[in-house]
């Protein structure tokens, strides 16, 4: 309950100050050791330590830099990402399947258009997470970028249409807590 009275008003606030700094510290050393012990595949008492000890140094540094803010580690996005991924994943399948039939039958499916379309996004990483999901996409790719508007490259018509759609740009616009 007192999680979304916060996602509604912005995860912004909440996330500022020295609050926001220890949970982007805890997150950031959390996702190191993850990934390192995903990575090493040993875990001998010395290694792990050596790899503890890595990971806590590596932090100490970010933040000694003070390079964890809100866009370098954006942890105010994890609750809806994961359910933006998902979707993603399916709209690659089906772009995929699109171009591929663009390759197979090209006078019949390949309409390349080049358009403008306009951002709802107001964050930087917001806009750009918007562009790269676009350019992620078969079939499509965000040529140009330049303050609420975007400009794409699309090889057929459905995959103009989805972007056309916004449906992709309403997404994200949740997902960062924007709209």
């Amino acid at each position: 309950m007192a999680y979304r009275k916060i996602y509604k008003r912005g995860l912004g606030k909440a996330y500022e100050g020295e609050y926001g700094k220890t949970l982007r510290i805890i997150s950031l050393i959390s996702v190191l050791l993850a990934v390192w012990l995903l990575l090493s595949g040993i875990y001998t008492p010395l290694i792990t330590s050596f790899g503890i000890a890595s990971c806590l140094l590596v932090a100490l540094i970010a933040r000694r830099m003070d390079v964890l803010d809100q866009e370098g580690h954006p942890i105010h996005l994890s609750p809806h990402v994961f359910l933006y991924w998902f979707w993603l994943f399916k709209e690659i399948v089906k772009a995929n399947i699109d171009v591929a039939k663009c390759v197979l039958f090209p006078g019949k499916y390949l309409e390349p258009s080049l358009f403008a379309s306009k951002v709802t996004q107001k964050s930087d990483l917001g806009k750009v997470v918007y562009a790269n999901s676009i350019t992620l996409t078969p079939g499509t790719v965000t040529v140009d970028l330049h303050d609420d508007t975007v400009l794409v490259h699309a090889l057929t018509k459905g995959t103009a249409d989805g972007v056309k759609s916004g449906d992709m740009d309403r997404r994200v616009t949740e997902v960062m807590g924007e709209g």
